[in-house]
This record gives structure tokens, C-alpha cells and sequence, in this order.
């Protein structure tokens, strides 16, 4: 099936999509794994300044894969990444499902951790820990030690070592699938808010049509056997979006169309 595009009508306070200057591109990437594991077949994206693109679709189609080659940890077997703008260090930071904090380690070390493998000392670059910290709303726990958080406070640390280089995307695979609904909720609306106030662009993985809905204006579902992109859709709904958007008919509809996106990626076989 060839991957088509599905767009809502406009809504007033979205930028278009396509009116944003390009950051990176994957152009018809396959990675085999082994002799014959096709994980991705024919996947390409643009990735423009400013989108929150999710990731979506059904497990083993690709998307952790996907978001490996996008953070340079594989390599395609073939297809190329070519970023649009210069690369400078720190430009693309990952948030993994589990926060892989270091146990021996205060939070602002953990924080410091991208700053240290570029050399850089602690004390030349404080400020940009508290500044993270305090975006992520843990100013007050600078020498605690991760076995004293709980599971959303250890994510919002990952998220916090994430944002300290000021990286141009971020990418996020599916870091609060492991948290309860409450907590992922409100990570959700606090991810939003720390994009709008950093500016940065998103790449999102997640199982969760819900979660895509409330949080990307454009959604990437794949399919499986082999990995690879039948749709996308774009929620063009204003930020910021607040908890009457999760029960509006707009939500619903989009929610409703994302669903039925997913559901031929689950039929899909070649």
C-alpha cells in the first residue's frame, strides 16, 4: 500500500507543516537485521523544524528501529539520513522507556552526564543544569539520588538530561508507557509545555492512539512485515492543549480517524 496523507481542516495558532524548514530526512531506508529480519522497507521522512511527529503502529513494525537510526546508535542497510542543517554537538538528544539513570549518581550529576562525554565540567556548565531542572520541575532535587524518586520524577530527570544541550529534536521512545494514567497524563501536559517554551522538535514512539492525538500535529503509522509507512495524519489543532481538548469532538474525530489509520496497518500484508 502506498502511504497517503491525511489532513484535518485548519485550525487558527498551527503553523503548517509543510511551510517548515526541513532539519532531517530519511530517504528510503531499509535495515535488515541478520540475513533475512527486514525491520524497515522503503521508509522515508521528512522532519521539519517544529513538528511533533509520533511514531505509531503495531509491535514489530519498526518505530524503536526507526528512532535508533534517526539517533545514529545503527545504521541503514541501505537509504540514507542526511541532516538539513549543520550538526553541532548535542543538536539530537534520545529519552529511552526507562529512564537509565545512573543509581550512584546525584540527579544534577545524572543531568551533567551529555555535558561530561563532551569534557565539559560541571561547575562551566551549572547553569544549564538548573535551567534543565527547573524546566522539568525538579529545582529542588539537585543532590538527591534516583533510588529517592518515584517513576515519573526518574522520567522527568531523563527528560531533564535530555533538554540540557538545547537540542534541536528529541527523541522519545515511549517514555511514559511504563507509568500509571495519572502520571502520564500529566507528563504529557508538561512535554507540551516544555516544547513550546524550548522550541524544539519531537519525534514520539507510542502504542497509544490517545496519546498521539492529544500530543503530535503529525502522526506516522506504520505497518509490519516489513516496517514501513502506509499513512499519516495531521492534527491540526492550536497549542496549547489543555484537558478540555482530550474530550472535545475535535479530539474524538481525530482519535476516531487514528484508529482507523491503525487498524489497516494491523490488516496490512505484502
Amino acid at each position: 500500500m502506498t502511504a497517503t496523507t491525511k489532513t484535518a481542516p485548519d485550525s487558527s495558532g498551527v503553523v503548517p507543516f509543510a511551510a517548515r524548514a526541513p532539519i532531517l530526512s530519511l530517504k528510503n531506508i531499509d535495515k535488515v537485521f541478520g540475513r533475512d529480519v527486514v525491520a524497515l522497507k522503503g521508509m522515508s521522512l521528512d522532519i521539519r523544524n517544529g513538528d511533533f511527529i509520533s511514531l505509531l503502529g503495531p509491535s514489530g513494525c519498526g518505530k524503536s528501529t526507526a528512532l535508533r537510526l534517526i539517533a545514529d546508535l545503527i545504521h541503514p542497510t541501505s537509504g540514507s539520513i542526511r541532516w538539513q542543517v549543520d550538526k553541532t554537538p548535542g543538536a539530537l538528544s534520545v529519552v529511552f522507556q526507562e529512564p537509565s539513570l545512573m543509581p550512584w549518581a546525584t540527579v544534577a550529576d545524572n543531568v551533567w552526564l551529555p555535558f561530561r562525554l563532551q569534557g565539559k565540567s560541571r561547575a562551566s556548565v551549572a547553569g544549564d543544569i538548573a535551567e534543565a531542572l527547573e524546566l522539568v520541575g525538579l529545582e529542588n532535587f539537585h543532590d538527591a539520588y534516583p533510588r529517592e524518586l518515584s517513576g515519573g520524577m526518574k522520567m522527568r530527570v531523563s527528560i531533564a538530561r535530555a533538554l540540557v544541550t538545547h537540542p534541536r529534536i528529541i527523541l522519545m521512545d515511549e517514555p511514559f508507557a511504563a507509568l500509571d494514567e495519572i502520571t502520564r497524563f500529566k507528563l504529557n501536559n508538561d512535554l507540551l509545555e516544555l516544547k513550546s517554551k524550548i522550541g524544539c522538535t519531537v519525534v514520539f514512539v507510542t502504542h497509544s492512539v490517545f496519546e498521539s492525538v492529544f500530543l503530535s500535529d503529525r502522526i506516522v503509522v506504520m505497518a509490519a512485515r516489513p516496517g514501513r509507512v502506509i499513512h499519516e495524519l495531521h492534527v491540526n489543532e492550536p497549542y496549547p492543549r489543555s484537558e478540555e481538548f482530550r474530550t472535545s469532538s475535535e479530539y474524538v474525530a481525530h482519535c476516531r480517524a487514528t484508529s482507523d489509520a491503525l487498524r489497516d496497518a494491523m490488516e496490512e500484508h505484502i
